[in-house]
């Protein structure tokens, strides 16, 4: 439900901040970040791998800002961030997925209210393959008929290029597929949107972490896998995608994500705990806020990902108030 609002009040607010494919810029409503004082102590970061260089970059930039202050950041999965905000280890937990209900209710009976949840960035979760591998489009139906065994979406097993029209050498080469595991918020979100939660394969060479899916597909030119679009290298190709086989295609760009064309759009997040009625403590409220000053989103553009429209921004600096 949330994702859905999200993406509705991005049709109607920023369609004319949509910025052109090739150059992504942040709104110029969005306000520079103005430091505060007395800013120092511990910041512990546990959570999302899709967001973990953006969340390095944000903690250099923070620190320059803030020397008395000391961040660690670990990324190993959106499902490490939970335990880690409900134990009290991290103050930051920054997820590619939302919270489960399962997740909420588990932070809730140990701190007695829900956690925050902050968006920070956009992403359009791509599709990759290899950069020579010809392939012009794929339908999220042809995508779970690639990486699952049960087939929800209702098409035919697809195990070869030949089948997707590809021809050549690569015809009859068996897809070689690559994702993450199931510690990833990526993962989740690929199973729940892409198969609409069905199974992945057990062929599916299960990764780490983003950047050693992304160097798998740019070294096989059989493969496939997925990832948020802010680990792309230049050996690898986002497939343009559409819903539905024969409809509308759009690639993976910022403006396809504003406008709600693209089909794998989603919002990433860092949750906090934040008691109602109470401030943040003040090192983590200005970090939320460096991150969505202009500087911040900034720097999510630096790590190929999507910035927040200004009203975006807006909606989240009031959630932390």
């Amino acid at each position: 439900m949330y994702k859905k609002s999200i993406l509705a009040a991005l049709l109607v607010m920023v369609t004319a901040v949509a910025a052109h494919a090739e150059k992504v810029t942040v709104d110029p409503k969005i306000k520079k970040y103005s430091p505060a004082a007395g800013v120092a102590g511990n910041l512990g970061s546990i959570g999302s791998d899709s967001l973990n260089n953006l969340m390095t970059y944000w903690a250099e930039g923070f620190k320059k800002k803030y020397p008395n202050v000391n961040i660690q950041i670990e990324g190993k999965g959106s499902s490490t961030a939970p335990p880690a905000l409900i134990a009290g280890t991290a103050q930051l937990g920054p997820m590619s997925r939302e919270m489960k209900g399962s997740e909420i209710e588990e932070f809730e009976k140990k701190h007695g209210f829900k956690p925050t949840r902050i968006g920070v960035a956009l992403d359009s979760l791509a599709v990759f393959v290899n950069k020579d591998n010809p392939v012009k489009s794929l339908s999220l139906d042809e995508v779970d008929a690639i990486f699952s065994k049960t087939h929800k979406r209702g098409a035919a097993d697809i195990s070869t290029w030949g089948q997707l029209g590809v021809a050549g050498k690569l015809a009859a080469m068996p897809i070689s597929l690559y994702g993450r595991n199931s510690a990833s918020g990526t993962y989740g979100y690929f199973k729940e949107h892409a198969l609409n939660k069905g199974d992945f394969k057990n062929s599916v060479k299960e990764q780490p972490g983003s950047a050693s899916v992304v160097e798998g597909v740019a070294k096989d030119i059989g493969a496939i896998g997925y990832s948020g679009i802010g680990y792309a290298t230049s050996g690898v190709r986002a497939v343009p995608l559409s819903a539905k086989k024969g409809g509308k295609v759009a690639e993976a760009n910022y403006a396809n994500v504003l406008n709600g064309s693209y089909p794998m759009s989603r919002m990433l997040y860092i949750y906090v705990a934040k008691k109602p009625g109470q401030p943040l403590p003040k090192v983590v409220e200005e970090f939320l806020r460096y991150a969505l000053s202009r500087e911040g989103q900034e720097v999510v553009v630096k790590d190929g990902y999507d910035p927040l429209p200004a009203k975006l921004v807006d909606a989240q600096i009031k959630a932390l108030k």
